[in-house]
């Protein structure tokens, strides 16, 4: 089974790629798509989408773990990860692809047993469940990594 974790974003977009197999699992692929500033709107969410969409049809996932938005301060912000969330989500409606969406409380407590674990956390229990000798250094990538292994417990 393959399932792709996606940390959704706007300006950056993580996705991963996980294989699981015989109750292990293997890291396939990982990337952060960083879209333009300088790119209108609706071409930043493009963008986003054909790189997604080749992912997908590189690695045809099973399951897609998405993280679910959680936005105290920033509305204007919200909007646009929000719609980024929107464009995995159509990828997944489009290809067939089902999904399961979690709370970053709920990928931490999954990860840490710890709802308000601290970034270096997630990323040493990703590089400890995976044993990865060279993480990724993107924080976009490692929440991604985090979302798709959240889906392991389900």
């Amino acid at each position: 089974m393959i399932i792709l974790g996606i940390d959704p974003g706007f300006e950056k977009m993580g996705y991963a790629l996980l294989e699981k197999s015989n109750g292990a699992e293997k890291l396939l692929y990982s990337t952060c798509v960083i879209t333009k500033r300088s790119d209108p709107h609706e071409k930043r969410l493009l963008t986003l989408s054909e790189n997604l969409e080749r992912t997908i049809a590189r690695f045809r996932p099973d399951i897609m773990a998405i993280e679910k938005l959680f936005f105290t301060a920033n509305q204007k912000t919200a909007i646009k990860v929000a719609e980024a969330r929107g464009v995995a989500l159509c990828a997944a409606a489009k290809n067939g692809i089902r999904v399961a969406e979690f709370t970053p409380l709920e990928v931490k407590m999954a990860l840490t047993g710890y709802g308000r674990a601290e970034k270096n956390q997630i990323k040493k229990m990703v590089s400890a469940i995976l044993k990865l000798d060279d993480p990724p250094k993107s924080d976009d990538e490692i929440d991604a990594i985090a979302i798709a292994l959240t889906w392991r417990s389900n």
